[in-house]
Formats: structure tokens, sequence, C-alpha cells
């Protein structure tokens, strides 16, 4: 195959880009609602429909203000410092239960023309040149903003149109790869979430006949927390897990010899992944202080979140601790933890100051229930298969998409070249 039977072609001969309806704030929606607001939000860094931190509206909307599945949109404004997501495409996800809502600063791109694969459009619209000549053209300082007129000066090679189809079903057989495994870990954490449920606050777990321990008449005993399962204990967190605090990573970058390793920070743990942008540590840290795949992390300070990270090798700032145990699995420790997540984030709200936090004694104080040895394993043997099964999905999305962005450029320049027939 040549790349010869590319042409260079104006983005704007071929598309347009509809600006969204300015939807009213007194009906915006602290209650979930069917109608979801998009917003600038829900790009995620590199393109792509991101599905957290809805923005709900309860108000009537303009039909042709309601997007489609599959919908190519673009977000036209941008509240970070160097504009990581502005200019980027992604996807209206499908979903019967709710309708997506376009939003001001969001623009729906329209096809012109049927020599253009929209779903071509959408992954060109992901590409690093495009995105910095978006961002390099922006106006605005703290906010950055870009027009459809902008969008659609941009010029790039467009391919013929089988292979603009075999390019677009590449990418996109990685991203059902990904989401495929996204869907997978939300079903095993809310499996997990029940049994957790299950067993420490319904002590319906079975009994030595099978059958559910307390509704069969199961031994209780008094406790501070009230009734328990005889044999059971009451403990704080501290006495099931270790809580590192992290380093002040300043202190310890890399030497001029050292390739070093990225540091996590609390925007790292929240994303699920480093990036150029990241900060870089010494490797010759105290290896405590390094993270690996699968380790639990807590941001105890700003954003609280539990989570275990699956985004490669990095070091361990402060505000983050690295929770480990001699004694217990690292689910049993992140369920306790989690269990008592929305306490601590009430107590850091109520920290009169500008980055809210937790204290070591406000773990101290957070009770758990320690369960007899001969129960435990019972429940490790189902809960540990099922965090393992989700951190390896991670870790495995982690490299598609490693492969995927590194393919989009490569297949947007014609530098490798996929077969015209079906991919996936």
């Amino acid at each position: 195959m040549s790349s010869s039977k590319w042409k260079e072609i104006l983005l704007g001969d071929y598309i347009n880009i509809k600006h969204g309806y300015a939807f009213k704030g007194e009906f915006f929606s602290e209650t979930e609602t069917e109608d979801i607001l998009v917003t600038p939000g829900n790009f995620k860094i590199g393109g792509g429909f991101k599905e957290d931190k809805l923005k709900f509206y309860n108000g009537e909307c303009p039909e042709e203000y309601v997007l489609k599945p599959n919908d190519v949109i673009v977000t036209m404004t941008d509240l970070s410092k160097i504009g990581d997501t502005l200019g980027y495409s992604a996807l209206v996800p499908h979903n019967e239960k709710r309708r997506y809502l376009h939003n001001q600063r969001i623009g729906l791109v329209e096809f012109l023309s049927q020599v253009v694969n929209p779903s071509f459009i959408y992954w060109r619209l992901r590409s690093n040149d495009y995105q910095k000549f978006i961002v390099g053209s922006a106006s605005g300082s703290t906010v950055k903003h870009t027009s459809p007129k902008t969008i659609k000066s941009f010029r790039l090679n467009l391919p013929p149109l089988p292979e603009q189809s075999a390019i677009a079903a590449t990418l996109s057989c990685l991203d059902d790869m990904i989401k495929l495994n996204n869907r997978t870990n939300q079903v095993l954490e809310e499996m997990a979430q029940a049994i957790f449920k299950h067993w420490f606050v319904e002590f319906e777990f079975p009994n030595e006949d099978g059958q559910p321990y307390k509704s069969s008449g199961g031994e209780m005993a008094d406790s501070e927390l009230g009734e328990i399962p005889q044999g059971w204990r009451v403990g704080s967190l501290l006495d099931i897990a270790d809580y590192l605090n992290g380093l002040a990573m300043q202190k310890f970058r890399p030497k001029e010899d050292e390739k070093g390793y990225p540091v996590l920070k609390i925007k790292e743990l929240r994303q699920g992944m480093t990036n150029s942008s990241s900060e870089m540590c010494s490797e010759n840290i105290n290896l405590n202080y390094i993270v690996n795949d699968g380790d639990l992390i807590f941001s105890w300070s700003g954003s609280l979140l539990v989570d275990f990270w699956c985004g490669g090798k990095c070091g361990l700032n402060q505000h983050l601790f690295k929770v480990t145990s001699d004694k217990y699995d690292k689910w049993y420790c992140y369920y306790w933890t989690n269990y008592h997540l929305q306490k601590f984030i009430g107590i850091a709200k109520d920290k009169a100051t500008t980055m809210g936090h937790i204290k070591r004694g406000d773990l101290e104080k957070s009770q758990v229930l320690i369960m007899d040895d001969t129960n435990y394993r019972k429940l490790a043997s189902i809960c540990k298969p099922i965090i393992e099964t989700i951190i390896a999905n991670r870790v495995e999305n982690r490299k598609l998409i490693l492969i995927r962005d590194t393919l989009l450029p490569k297949l947007m320049s014609g530098e490798i070249r996929v077969p015209t027939e079906e991919v996936c």
C-alpha cells in the first residue's frame, strides 16, 4: 500500500461544529436524573468520554440538543493551565437509562461528506499534533478556549475511505478491549461490596452447614459495636494495617545520570496513571516508598480516596499512605479503609484549612471487625481472586492504552499501514 493516495484536506470542508445550548442554572440538579449535562469534565486527557462527576438536569430540553449514542463531540473549554483536554474528542455513550444533553462549550461534530469515516475523524481528533495545534491557538490564560473556526482550520492527510475504516477499526478494537475490562471490573467491584455487606453488616455468611449465620441462629456476642458473631472482635484500622506516609519528593530529585521514577501524587492516583507532566524522583529512595502495581494507596489529604495503584512503578509522595499489612491481605485492608472513607471525607471538610485532611488518630478511632481465622480463610478464598482479577485487568488496560496511544500517531501519519479488510 502506498500513502500517495492520501490527500491533504482542510477539516472544515468535511465537518461542521455545532455549538451547545445554554441550559438554565435553576434546573441544575443535585439529585440524579435521567438527563446528563455533558461538560468539559466528561473528557479524558487524550480524549474519550469520562462518566464520573456527572451534572444532572431537571428541566425541559430542546430535542435538537439531545445527543445520540456515538455522536462525536469536542470540548471547547479547558480549566487546566496546559489545556490538557482542550479540543479532544469523545463519543457519546449508549445508555438506555440516560440522555446526554448538548451543553454550551461542547461542540457536536456534524459530518458534511461521505468520503470521511466519522470514527476515523474521532480518532484523528485524539492525535497529539491536532491537540497541540488547538492549544497553540487557544485564547485565555486561566481558562483556555477554542472555537469551531479554529477546529475547522486544522489540516490533515486523509487516506482513502477503506483505509480510514481499517485504521478506525484497529484503534476501536483496542478501545473495546479496554472497555470490556472496565465493565468486568465494575461488576466485580459491585460483587465484592455486596459480599462485604453480607459478611460484616448483615452477618449472613455461610455457617458450617452452608446456611446464613445470623438468621440460622448463629451465636452472637456483645461488643461496643453491638452484637457481632461469637469469636470475632472489634479493632481499629491500625490493628489490621500499617499506613506509611510518603516523602516530600522535591527533596529527592533524580541525579543527572538517573532516569528516575514518576512521583505518585493525588492527581496521578485520581487518574490511575502518570503522564509526561508528572514530577520525577530518584530511583535510590528507600524501597518502602516505591509503589508497584497492586499496592494499596490512601490519599488522606485534599481529595480523599483509596485505591489499588496499577500505573507502574513510582515514588510515594507525601499526603498519600501506602497501606500494607503482615497480618491480613490487601483486600481486607482495602474494604475496611474504604468502609470509613465517607467519614474521613466529612472530617477533612470540617478542617478550617484550604486542604482538608485526616490525622493518624482518625485511623486509630476507626473501628473494624476482626474475624476468626476459619471465616477469614473462607472469605479470602472469595475476595482475594476478585481483587487480583481487578488489578490484573487494570494493568492490562495500562498496556493496551500504551499500545493504542503509540499506534495512533503512526497510523494517522501512514508510518504504519493496516490491511483494509475487517480488523475486529
